[in-house]
């Protein structure tokens, strides 16, 4: 069972495997149908196709929610199921995005249960790079029935946050760049700043200049150094909407760390309600 990365070539030998599932979860922000038509255009053989905003997203409420919420777990079974996940199945994920948005189904996934999930290292760029097969137009697996197990506590919100700050077991990290996470820069978020007291691990950290992940090693030295001295045994990771902060938890379990916790709604979910603290620049402490 591969349960966090997976490597191109050990994908490769499992292809066309009756009880495995690939899935592209290809996006990008500024124009959220180029993973469709990517897909459409080339993908790893078998692979059916997950989109962030309508697959692995719930509705958005302006003034309410973040960009990105949860979708209920109701809309997740369904679509879980038609993508023939199962008990038994093992399911990988893949984007252009070194598992930005890989990562989000596979907490999702997590979250409700179904362990046999891994990101593919390198994602898309890794496998055309080694010349490996791609396959062309829409595919599907035959459905299966998935039954969620939902896993209690895997979920922060917006009120525990604030009635934890400045506890000595509890540490908030932000995903975001460090310019996002100081205010300097806010491209996306009518806001700047991040919540007080986080301190920032940027999730673009946790790979190689090609793409590929830096060794479970490697990883737990990193996140050692974000820890220092911190005796936090709740850790809780957010990002810009609740999607990247998954590549964090995803490198997080990966370092044999276990399992950090999500704040879904994020920062773009902690600024609808004006009266919820900010703060800018560094954190002393």
């Amino acid at each position: 069972m591969f349960r966090t990365i997976i490597s191109p070539e050990e994908l490769h030998e499992k292809l066309n495997r009756q009880t495995w599932v690939i899935v592209d979860c290809r996006y990008s922000l500024g124009d959220p149908e180029a993973g469709a038509r990517a897909y459409a255009e080339g993908h790893i053989p078998g692979a059916c196709f997950a989109h962030l905003d309508k697959d692995l997203s719930g509705k958005i409420v302006p003034g309410e929610t973040g960009r990105h919420p949860l979708p209920s777990i109701v809309k997740l079974t369904q679509r879980f199921s038609s993508w023939g996940i199962g008990e038994g199945v093992q399911v990988v994920a893949y984007d252009d995005r070194s598992g930005a948005i890989a990562a989000r189904l596979w907490w999702l996934l997590r979250w409700l249960g179904h362990d046999a999930v891994a990101v593919l290292d390198g994602g898309w760029r890794a496998w055309t790079g080694q010349g490996l097969p791609v396959e062309h137009g829409h595919e599907a697996k035959g459905p299966r029935v998935f039954k969620p197990n939902q896993r209690e506590g895997w979920v922060v919100e917006a009120d525990e946050i604030l009635s934890r700050m400045g506890a000595e077991d509890f540490l908030l990290v932000d995903s975001r760049g460090r310019e996002r996470y100081l205010g300097e820069d806010e491209p996306i978020d009518p806001v700047a700043g991040h919540i007080p007291g986080a301190k920032n691990f940027p999730h673009t950290d946790l790979v190689e200049p090609g793409g590929t992940w830096l060794s479970s090693e490697e990883l737990e030295q990193r996140f050692d150094a974000l820890l220092e001295n911190d005796e936090a045994d709740d850790v809780v990771f957010y990002c810009g909407s609740g999607v990247t902060a998954c590549r964090n938890l995803l490198a997080y379990h990966h370092a044999s760390l276990g399992d950090a916790r999500l704040y879904p709604g994020s920062w773009s979910h902690w600024i609808t309600d004006a009266s919820r603290p900010v703060a800018r620049g560094e954190e002393r402490g």
